[in-house]
This record gives structure tokens, sequence and C-alpha cells, in this order.
């Protein structure tokens, strides 16, 4: 089974992505393992009302360990299993809560781990000149995009592609990062899911 990690900044929209990009797939329902900091594992079942409301907040760092869903991921021949994984936020420095550093430390982990990377960013906070924000373009993000470069299967997601004014950041991503594959999607309408599992589809042959 290839495994598929979401990271990036916290407050992105990856675990919205994480619900409703498998909804997307075709699941009518949700069982998420849950991969604790104290070594547990554990299995919940959702509706997609329920992830929502479970699973997201209006405030950072809600998903403070990994969690996955198993996919089928349609091929021409069968389908490919896709295990989505989703994980802690990341920030510049030293968090000062110790299970979000301990989150983050999980989700580096299976960073080196995957088969396929999904770096999401907020389109609407990219700048030219990085910045350490909360969620804004920053160090983190870099040192994500160098890693990609090494790395067979890494993409950029640019979220919230639906609340941006104008192309000018997309443009200006696209510019400075000319070796990398960016998909811009908006995860509350669907935009981009297509050529998300059209990518995923891809990677996973080869990876």
């Amino acid at each position: 089974m290839k495994k598929c990690l979401i990271i990036g900044k916290p407050h992105v929209g990856k675990t919205l992505f994480f619900i409703l990009f498998s909804k997307y797939l075709g699941l009518k329902e949700l069982l998420v393992e849950q991969n604790l900091l104290n070594g547990d594992r554990i299995h919940k079942l959702y509706t997609f009302e329920e992830a929502i409301k479970s699973l997201c907040a209006s405030k950072p760092f809600k998903t403070q360990y990994l969690q996955s869903i198993d996919l089928n991921l349609p091929l021409l021949k069968g389908n490919m299993k896709l295990q989505l994984v989703d994980g802690t936020g990341l920030t510049e420095g030293i968090h000062g809560d110790v299970s979000i550093r301990r989150g983050m430390v999980q989700t580096l982990a299976a960073l080196y781990e995957c088969d396929i990377i999904l770096h999401m960013i907020d389109i609407n906070s990219y700048a030219a000149e990085p910045n350490d924000t909360m969620n804004g373009f920053g160090c983190t993000d870099i040192q994500l995009t160098q890693y990609g470069l090494s790395h067979q299967a890494y993409v950029i997601l640019a979220n919230k592609i639906d609340l941006l004014d104008s192309r000018t950041k997309l443009a200006q991503l696209q510019l400075d990062y000319p070796q990398h594959t960016i998909i811009p999607i908006s995860t509350l309408s669907g935009q981009g899911f297509n050529e998300i599992k059209a990518y995923c589809r891809f990677k996973s042959k080869y990876v």
C-alpha cells in the first residue's frame, strides 16, 4: 500500500482536505486510524459531518498525532491501495507545548517514510519574501520544497485558491518553484481534486 502524507503549516486546510478528498474518492463514511503519541493505535468510524465536527477546528493544532484513511485509487485495471495520512502542522522554531512538539516529530518521521508528499500551503499567504507568521509561507515551507527536490513524488497544493483576489500570488509561486508540480486547489469546492487524484494515480505506479 502506498502512503500519501499531507504536510504543511498549521491551519492551511490539511485535515479538511483529508476528509473531503476521501469523500471525493467515493467513501461513504470514514474509518480513521489514529496513531496516538503513546504508541496506541485506535480506529474510529465517522460520517463526514461527524469527522468535520470532531477533527477540524477554527484554531490551529487540532491534529496532534498522525491519522490515516485507507483508500482505493482507481486504475485502468483494478484499484491501487492508498493510505492517506494527516499529521500535525509544522511551525518555525520550537513550540512551547510538548504534545505539539511530539506530534511534529511524529509527522516528520512519517515524511521520510511516505511514498507521496502533498505539501499544502495557503496561497493567500504566499509572498516572494518568506515570513515567519503561523500560516504564512516561511522557512518550514522552503525546507519542504528543498526536500521535495530529492523525492520522486512531491507536489505543492496551493489551497484556498477560491479566496484569491488575483492570480498574482499563484503566478509568483510558479515562477519561484518551476521545478515543482503545483496544483491550485480549493478544499471547500473540490477544485483541483481530479488533478490530485491523477497525480497520485500516476506516481503510485512508479514510487
